[in-house]
């Protein structure tokens, strides 16, 4: 025998989050380098940024978390008296370091900066196992949503069926942290960079009939 199925149905959005606290960061920093002549800058910036490199791998950072991540070349027009004048050029060479240890993030930062990074473009928290946590937003989204309905259902004195009908996933936010802007300046002391926390969310929609 078939299981009788109501033409009247119940359609609530479930959500459920979890806060995690951040395992990884993605670090970006540059060396710019100027030159009236574009060689002598793509050399000089070459030799700077392998010293930045060298100098993190010597922090044990795999060579694997290093990675080019932009790397441009653009001539520089200054303006005298309303007419633009060429004034060299300006070589950006972008990487992004991958860091597992939050506790290294100063270091890294600071030794980088020392052997002649001149820009942190970027710094984002993640979390590297995420769907860890995202199976537990989910399960709190779907528990959401059978409150929801329950309580909609208790409200209108309906005969609610517990079994859902439809259950659709609708999204999975696990967006990365950005983290402040960080000023390249001399210091005696780390750079100071506090732990992020990540809210990872989940959103349903569960139809019931009644």
């Amino acid at each position: 025998m078939e299981p009788f199925t109501s033409l009247h149905t119940l359609t609530v959005t479930g959500n459920g989050k979890v806060i995690a606290q951040a395992n990884a960061v993605l670090l970006q920093m540059a060396v710019i380098t100027k030159e009236n002549d574009v060689t002598e800058a793509q050399q000089e910036n070459a030799t700077i940024m392998n010293r930045v490199i060298q100098s993190i791998l010597s922090l044990n950072i795999p060579r694997e978390n290093i990675q080019t991540a932009a790397y441009t070349v653009s001539p520089i027009y200054d303006y005298i008296e309303g007419k633009q004048v060429f004034s060299g050029f300006e070589v950006t060479n972008t990487i992004s370091v991958k860091i597992t240890d939050i506790n290294q993030v100063g270091a890294v930062i600071d030794t980088a900066v020392k052997n002649g990074a001149n820009r942190i473009s970027s710094l984002q928290f993640s979390i590297e196992n995420p769907d860890f946590y995202y199976q537990q937003a989910l399960s709190l989204a779907l528990q959401n949503a059978q409150l929801k309905a329950r309580t909609i259902a208790d409200t209108m004195q309906l005969s609610l069926n517990p079994q859902p009908i439809e259950i659709l996933e609708e999204s999975n936010g696990i967006p990365p942290v950005p983290y402040k802007s960080i000023t390249l300046a001399e210091q005696s002391v780390s750079t100071p960079i506090e732990q992020g926390q990540i809210t990872i969310s989940a959103t349903v929609r569960v139809t019931f009939n009644y």
